[in-house]
């Protein structure tokens, strides 16, 4: 049996089933840790909080920490649409941890969730979180927010609303910026290897695939220069 635990969790069918809302974002969340240490970290959490705690629970895990790929509410909690959407400020009052961010998100983070900035641990790219012996990889891929965060685990990438099996984040939400989804999309996740599997944000076009197949369908990874995406993007 695989040491390593990885759960991928949709919001309205997986928890958060009474949640109309929740169904209708499609949000994903991970739980990846350990099984011989029984520890796991959390990534977006975001929802239904008491649930997500559940499902760990029941597969014999403890939730030790955080990680938020971006400060947006549906991934973390806050208010959104004239919605209050549970989140890291109730996980850590359920379950004390630290919260990893990218050290550009963390002003979106207090903002959006009301935590301190003692609840939060803040990470450059290339930084690593264990759990157990499992490691984690932080990559900073701005574009979709400042601080956005993609995360690593060998041929594994969790990457919240950086990319999606069709389509990318958008870039026209305050701390946007087309040009640097561009350079993220061309230049910092063009290293990866075809056969590192992308586990999204959120379930737009499906679940997960090999980047050689999201290179190869996914139109925003087809384009060519600079000039040419900002045509397409708009901006």
């Amino acid at each position: 049996m695989s040491q390593l635990y990885f759960k991928q969790l949709l919001a309205g069918r997986d928890f958060g089933k009474n949640n109309p809302f929740a169904s209708q974002m499609e949000n994903f969340i991970y739980l990846i840790g350990d099984q011989k240490t029984h520890e796991c970290v959390v990534v977006d959490p975001a929802w239904d909080i008491q649930e997500i705690l559940n499902i760990a629970a029941q597969d014999g895990m403890k939730i030790v920490g955080a990680l938020a790929t971006h400060y947006h509410p549906d991934h973390i909690g806050g208010s959104a649409f004239g919605m209050n959407i549970e989140g890291l400020a109730e996980l850590i009052a359920k379950n004390p941890c630290q919260c990893h961010v990218h050290k550009l998100e963390a002003a979106g983070v207090t903002q959006i969730t009301g935590l301190s900035k003692s609840d939060l641990m803040l990470h450059e790219s290339g930084d690593v979180v264990h759990v157990g012996d499992i490691s984690i990889e932080l990559l900073h891929t701005p574009g979709h927010t400042p601080g956005s965060m993609c995360f690593r685990l060998k041929d594994s990438l969790v990457s919240g609303d950086t990319l999606f099996l069709q389509g990318c984040g958008r870039v026209d939400l305050p701390g946007g910026d087309s040009e640097q989804m561009y350079e993220t999309l061309t230049q910092r996740l063009s290293a990866l290897p075809d056969q590192t599997v992308l586990y999204p944000g959120h379930a737009y076009g499906g679940e997960h695939a090999p980047l050689s197949e999201v290179r190869e369908h996914n139109p925003m990874m087809r384009i060519k220069d600079l000039a040419t995406w900002k045509r397409v993007r708009g901006f």
